[in-house]
């Protein structure tokens, strides 16, 4: 159970990486879009993989794999929405437009961006004994745009560095306690409950993926951004492959 926390802890301190880079490197908006396109190709290769075609496997095709897809995504459009609406919803934006949201919404938003990925981390532990390679390094890799784009956007907002960087250290510790709770919670499980769980995890992801790091991907990044989301999927597959 504390190998799940500690999984879950290093899959998070990217963000921090991400978090420190952002506020030590000067990094342009082109090679900020090109490198969430990266991470977003990272992330679209993990859910294929070690998410739905995991949950298929485990559930030998009964159905339930279509049902926790669009029941993830229902749920984090939801969740989404009403972040949103509480003035969170550009909590990943680049160019300083968290300035007119709320700084509460902003920090649920991006919790609630992170909860899915570090369930699945304690899960990963808890089916094969020890933690899937090829999942861990995909949420390591799209958690460092994600960071870098939200901290240049709050910072450019007006939070103090000392301020964005505990925003930081806290998201990582709740990915510690989500994969946690993905160990302990679904310790006895069924196959289907897990299915469920997993391909749950894979439309949530797809949902942020496609409301938060894409669009602001493309804006920034223009064409070149279909080769880097290519390069961030083919990277994360042949490390599946070889896991």
């Amino acid at each position: 159970m504390g190998e799940s926390f500690f999984w879950g802890l290093l899959a998070g301190s990217s963000l921090v990486i991400g978090g420190l880079l952002a506020l030590w490197l000067p990094i342009g908006r082109r090679a900020l879009g090109l490198i969430m396109a990266f991470g977003a190709g990272v992330l679209i290769s993990a859910v294929a993989f070690e998410l739905v075609h995991e949950a298929f496997e485990t559930t030998a095709g009964d159905g339930g794999v279509g049902l926790g897809l669009f029941l993830g995504s229902f749920v984090f459009f939801v969740g989404d929405w009403l972040i949103g609406r509480f003035g969170g919803g550009d909590r990943k934006r680049s160019g300083g437009e968290q300035a007119a949201g709320s700084s509460l919404a902003i920090v649920l938003g991006i919790v609630l961006d992170g909860i899915p990925e570090s369930l699945v981390l304690g899960l990963t532990v808890l089916e094969g004994g020890t933690v899937s390679a090829a999942f861990l390094v995909a949420v390591f890799l799209s958690n460092l745009p994600e960071a870098i784009a939200a901290t240049s956007g709050l910072t450019k907002a007006g939070w103090a560095r000392s301020r964005v960087l505990g925003l930081w250290i806290a998201v990582m510790a709740v990915c510690g306690l989500s994969a946690l709770a993905g160990y302990g919670l679904l310790d006895t499980a069924t196959p289907q409950t897990i299915a469920l769980v997993l391909s749950f995890a894979g439309g949530a992801i797809l949902t942020m993926l496609a409301d938060t790091m894409m669009p602001e991907a493309f804006e920034h990044g223009g064409k070149l951004v279909g080769i880097f989301t290519t390069a961030g999927f083919a990277l994360a597959f042949g490390i599946s492959a070889l896991a």
